[in-house]
């Protein structure tokens, strides 16, 4: 299967064969499988899937726009507002918060100055409860954008692990 060009072009052709991967696993009649693999694609292309995005992967995928955007809102792995330049997803679910995972997002919310949902001013940072993450036993976890997993979140890791994402935004 071939990438077949949007005539919108919000993609790029990579992101496109991409999807186009994704999509040939399923059966010819249920392209609309592939939605998340096509909203994280996008996502990871535009940094959050904006209205505009998610319409035009309903259009790729021959998909109603509100049914890609209800998958793009239940999960909080994507994001419909813009995040931060550093997405901080911090599990809260019962296992982690037996091992202090509400500690941590309470610690970070105090040393950010923000609430969960919320951007630093600075636009550095947007802070998120997750669900379970699958690293029960390393509670307290939090992702990074998505991709990078801190486990055993003390407050001196959380201070570190923010100091360490300063430091590489100010060296970019």
């Amino acid at each position: 299967m071939s990438a077949v060009p949007n005539p919108r072009g919000l993609l790029s052709e990579a992101a496109y064969a991409r999807i186009d991967r994704e999509v040939a696993k399923f059966p010819a009649d249920q392209k609309q499988s592939a939605v998340m693999a096509a909203l994280a694609i996008a996502q990871d292309e535009k940094g959050w899937v904006s209205n505009e995005v998610i319409e035009d992967v309903a259009a790729y995928l021959g998909m109603a726009p509100i049914a890609v955007y209800e998958v793009a809102s239940f999960y909080n792995m994507y994001d419909t507002g813009q995040p931060g330049r550093f997405k901080l997803s911090v599990c809260t679910c019962l296992p982690c918060a037996l091992r202090d995972g509400g500690k941590a997002g309470e610690y970070l919310k105090a040393k950010l100055g923000i609430d969960y949902n919320e951007t630093t001013a600075d636009g550095l940072f947007t802070l998120k409860e997750s669900e379970c993450q699958g690293a029960c036993g390393d509670a307290p976890v939090l992702l990074v954008n998505n991709k990078r997993m801190c486990s055993f979140m003390s407050a001196d890791k959380l201070d570190a692990l923010v100091e360490e994402l300063k430091s590489k935004a100010r060296s970019n």
